[in-house]
């Protein structure tokens, strides 16, 4: 990983000559000071729901002013808004595998050597030395589920399985691989490849769906294609009800990962849903997903467990970039797979009945690497101390003890390249990128943006404002401290994985 240090290097190197002359203004406040972990006050252990929508951009939902303005009205997933906190200010990483690993670890995918989506033929996802959310639960009596994409190993020994989830029903990879079973087909409106230069089950096996539960051999149930891709979240929900029902009864607390299947391509809705708006496939898929959503809800509230689960709605990265699923980015410019806002900024809400405030907006800096430690502090689990965890603890935050988050900024990564700085409500633009097909562009001076003033970052004011390197210098500065004590893991690293002393 000398490449990714280096870069680190030379963009400090750029912040250094950017700031010097405002070195004066002193030291910067910290970017976030970790909170030790406990257990929380009454000893009791609720319940956690994590909703993960795919793909789906901050202009799509009701309550970040889209809905019905998208073709569909969300009224389940606004509702829930109103019920809890709705965050402006949430950030994940550019790309799903990325973001998933971040969620799952509370470290930034650079570390883990989960920087990028994987490509077929080699190594791919967390090595099992990574600790889990799902492990840390684990080891205090949740029962764990997860029902979707996994997206973070596509071996049998790197599933959700073995990575300290009870159960698993989904995908290993991604939902791009419905298009294969249908490529070579000479009756569609695509150009056909043919079988003969097309896709070839024998060179590159078609994407499995499995179910399969803690200490058992995965099964496969089925394939996904554009048929099985239209069914997938009805079978994700069907089982997280199940699941929470089960559970509910047995009085056994539990944390259940919905990895949802919308909006990622191929936006196919199910088939009781085909023309349910009059909008087309998005707007059905819109509908479809707060449906699914409200059912997971249904299925708290009719179990008697609703003041004592957490529930979490938010989305893995910003809107896709591929004609004709272009998902919409509201106020903020740019796509997935770039530094840009539409990229890092996403959906959450949180629900905790007489615990979160209800109704409450912030434009707080959350990092979903935060979820992690203060995942862990809601189940009573201490975070590992034998590596670097990027995560802060945001607990009280949520809870509304404090009206400002634990964290002023980050890194921002896309892939392996370190392309922008966040903090507070500034950023710094390291690499140029607006669209996830452009070319990444080196910056000769970094690209100061004021966002608050410039939602679509379309003006530089560094020249103006170029005190705010000092800061965003003192995150690069330690993040580069940080790898050198921890250092990263390369992408496809088998395991057993033993870090370096």
């Amino acid at each position: 990983m000398g490449r990714i240090r280096s870069a680190i290097i030379v963009r400090i190197s750029i912040f250094v000559v950017f700031a010097v002359a405002f070195d004066g203004f002193g030291q910067s406040p910290a970017s976030g000071q970790h909170i030790p972990v406990t257990a929380l006050a009454n000893g009791t252990k609720p319940n956690i729901v994590f909703i993960l929508a795919d793909n789906l951009g901050y202009g799509e939902l009701g309550v970040y002013g889209g809905g019905i303005l998208r073709g569909a009205p969300t009224p389940r997933i606004d509702k829930l808004a109103s019920e809890g906190t709705r965050l402006l200010n949430f950030n994940v990483e550019a790309q799903c595998t990325p973001s998933r690993s971040a969620l799952m670890t509370g470290r930034f995918s650079i570390r883990s050597g989960t920087y990028a989506v994987p490509v077929g033929g080699v190594a791919d996802g967390l090595t099992l030395w990574e600790v889990t959310i799902a492990e840390l639960l684990s080891s205090q009596g949740y029962a764990t589920g997860m029902w979707g994409k996994w997206h973070l190993g596509s071996e049998e020994s790197r599933f959700p399985t073995h990575q300290g989830f009870d159960e698993w029903y989904g995908i290993p990879r991604t939902y791009d691989e419905a298009f294969w079973p249908s490529l070579n087909k000479a009756d569609g409106l695509w150009p056909s490849i043919g079988d003969k230069q097309g896709w070839n089950a024998s060179i590159a096996s078609p994407e499995p769906i499995y179910e399969a539960r803690k200490g058992e051999q995965a099964r496969q149930v089925g394939t996904l294609n554009l048929d099985t891709r239209r069914t997938m979240e009805a079978e994700i929900t069907e089982h997280a009800v199940a699941f929470i029902k089960h559970n509910a009864a047995s009085g056994k607390p539990f944390y259940a990962y919905v990895s949802s299947s919308m909006v990622h391509m191929p936006v196919l809705p199910n088939p009781a849903f085909v023309g349910k708006t009059g909008n087309g496939d998005w707007a059905d898929c819109l509908a479809e997903m707060d449906y699914r959503t409200g059912q997971i809800l249904d299925a708290i509230k009719e179990a008697g467990i609703e003041d004592n689960t957490l529930v979490v709605f938010a989305s893995d990265n910003g809107p896709e970039a591929t004609d004709p699923w272009e998902g919409d980015s509201g106020p903020w410019r740019g796509t997935y797979f770039t530094a840009m806002e539409a990229s890092l900024r996403a959906p959450f809400i949180i629900r905790w009945p007489g615990k979160v405030p209800a109704g409450r907006v912030s434009n707080e800096i959350i990092h979903i690497v935060d979820m992690y430690p203060t995942l862990a502090r809601v189940g009573g689990a201490s975070v590992p101390t034998d590596r670097s965890i990027d995560g802060v603890n945001q607990l009280d935050f949520f809870l509304g003890k404090q009206e400002n988050s634990n964290r002023d900024g980050f890194p921002a990564y896309v892939a392996e390249r370190l392309s922008a700085v966040k903090w507070r409500n500034w950023k710094m633009h390291l690499i140029w990128q607006v669209n996830m097909y452009d070319p990444p562009v080196t910056l000769p001076v970094p690209k100061v943006i004021n966002l608050l003033t410039d939602l679509k970052e379309e003006r530089d004011v560094g020249a103006k404002a170029s005190w705010v390197g000092v800061p965003m210098t003192k995150i690069l500065i330690e993040f580069e401290k940080s790898l050198k004590t921890y250092p990263p893991i390369r992408a496809g690293t088998p395991d057993p994985y033993i870090p370096p002393k």
